[in-house]
């Protein structure tokens, strides 16, 4: 852990070791204020602050090691065949998707054709993880980030008006960091130091990931122990290892906003995110036939960018 802590927190210097609202540096129009640091443990499904404190954070599912390094250069090197399109804040991307103006909540299929034919073999290896049961992808958006370009990410939530609850990330090349911040004032109970012996009942059927499980509480304190801050000044540092496969869907999707920090791009770094539908697409919902259609474009595995 305190490994962990070092090779995560080290590059976020003074950002974070900085009194919580103490201004850091300015950014844009304004100043950047600190936020209380944690790290998420996904063995035990908690976020863990630097003095020992700690609080659970559901919502996040980590698989270590989803693809062989073979794989992966494969993956790349298919990417690296299709042209790479400018985005924002430094970052390349692919899309694999149907053209959607999320402002006027239209969309159309346009020139999507499916998914590139190199996701097949992924997505049948998704499915076998219960978090992922009944997982139907309808775009996959690949990012290209590099150190050199300055690439990063703001803190934002994904659309939810086309894109069901979970959102599915595979990370490429080198290691990397979601950072978890939200935006809600109320307060957020944090434990006190887990005493020596206390452990949490949290371990998954699989070793990856224990975020559903559920939690029993630490005998080693009384909940008279336990201190208040507001959701707002925390920030929460998922670490997302080298060919690690991400789930956030519940309060990781809705409650939390994600980024990736220029700080935590110190190499290349490419990614591919999922998305599925949201329930006014599916089954029984009001635009279920559009859906049907996009599903079925989607697992053709036919795709070229658009």
């Amino acid at each position: 852990m305190q490994l962990l802590c070092f090779s995560v927190f080290s590059r976020l210097w003074p950002r974070l070791f900085a009194m919580p609202g103490r201004a850091v540096g300015v950014k844009g129009s304004g100043p950047v204020y600190c936020k209380l640091p944690f790290i998420y443990s996904p063995l035990e499904g908690i976020a863990k602050g630097l003095d020992g404190c700690w609080f659970h954070f559901p919502g996040v599912y980590l698989i270590q090691d989803f693809v062989t390094e073979d794989e992966e250069q494969h993956l790349v090197n298919f990417m690296d065949q299709e042209e790479w399109r400018l985005s924002q804040s430094g970052r390349r991307k692919q899309d694999f998707g149907p053209k959607v103006n999320f402002k006027k909540q239209k969309l159309r299929v346009g020139n999507f054709s499916g998914l590139p034919n190199v996701s097949q073999v992924i997505w049948e290896r998704m499915k076998q993880h219960t978090v992922l049961e009944g997982f139907l992808p309808v775009e996959q958006c690949n990012l290209d980030y590099h150190s050199e370009r300055g690439s990063s990410i703001d803190p934002h939530f994904d659309d939810s008006w086309l894109w069901g609850e979970r959102l599915v990330s595979l990370n490429l090349l080198s290691d990397t960091v979601f950072t978890m911040t939200s935006d809600d004032v109320s307060s957020l109970q944090l434990m006190p130091v887990l005493q020596e012996g206390s452990e949490l009942n949290s371990t998954s059927s699989d070793g990856n990931n224990a975020s559903d499980m559920n939690h029993t509480q630490n005998p080693g304190y009384s909940k008279s122990q336990a201190k208040h801050v507001p959701y707002c000044d925390v920030e929460v540092a998922i670490r997302l290892p080298r060919r690690s496969l991400v789930v956030l869907y519940g309060d990781a999707r809705y409650k939390w906003k994600h980024a990736i920090h220029r700080e935590n791009i110190e190499h290349r770094r490419v990614c591919s995110t999922f998305r599925e539908l949201s329930k006014e697409f599916s089954l029984g919902g009001k635009k279920e036939k559009l859906g049907e259609m996009l599903v079925n474009i989607a697992l053709s595995f036919q795709g070229k960018p658009i």
